[in-house]
């Protein structure tokens, strides 16, 4: 009887370990973030090209700082079960687009939070419904794109912003899409971490000023 309890309370302590380890580095992972010298070349603003993307979309209302965590929370469950989504630590960075005027009051934003996935993505798994949040899938378009990398807190992005409109305008464009964010390093759903390192692609579809 006792080398059974024995050998219970190894294999308890054993899976804590494991969960720990996993936790431990599922966390080392969210805050470390993405190399980001692959994203040095947008410390400037820069015109490229983007293809389309399928993605899984958490649309909600309100303050993104009162609603994103709630958003970002469904988008991860809803993605972690998608049978067709790779699943690995190394997930797809988030986006955002915020089909309004950004002089919106913050209470009265519209985010369409989501998580690139699949193209052969044709449903989505079950999840608990929320009345506030409405999950979809849906295909944003690209083409052209002009993109900035923003280091920094999300509520000092304006700057940034405005060097990136200037920019578009210099090189003869204009917008034709809604602002969006990507977001390489932010907080996660275990801590805020350091708002002073976080780093956001700022981007918007574009086209020539010229163009029908």
């Amino acid at each position: 009887m006792k080398r059974a309890v024995k050998i219970l309370i190894g294999a308890v302590v054993a899976i804590v370990i494991v969960a720990v380890a996993g936790i431990a580095l599922l966390w080392y992972f969210m805050t470390r973030g993405p190399d980001l010298a692959q994203f040095e070349h947008l410390k400037q603003p820069q015109i490229s090209t983007m293809p389309n993307q399928k993605m899984v979309v958490v649309e909600a209302k309100g303050d993104p700082n009162v609603v994103g965590q709630k958003a970002f929370g469904m988008l991860f469950s809803i993605y972690y079960n998608l049978k067709d989504a790779p699943k690995s630590l190394k997930l797809p960075a988030p986006r955002a687009r915020w089909p309004i005027s950004l002089d919106t009051p913050k209470s009265e934003w519209l985010g369409l939070y989501a998580l690139p996935v699949p193209e052969i993505t044709t449903e989505l798994p079950e999840y608990k419904a929320q009345p506030e949040l409405t999950v979809s899938l849906a295909t944003w378009e690209y083409g052209e794109v002009a993109e900035i990398l923003h280091i920094g807190p999300y509520d000092q992005e304006q700057p940034t912003t405005k060097r990136l409109m200037d920019f578009i305008n210099a090189q003869g464009y204009a917008t034709i899409g809604d602002h969006e964010e990507e977001y390489l390093k932010g907080p996660t759903m275990f801590s805020k971490g350091d708002p002073e390192k976080y780093a956001t692609i700022i981007r918007y579809r574009v086209k020539k000023s010229d163009q029908p």
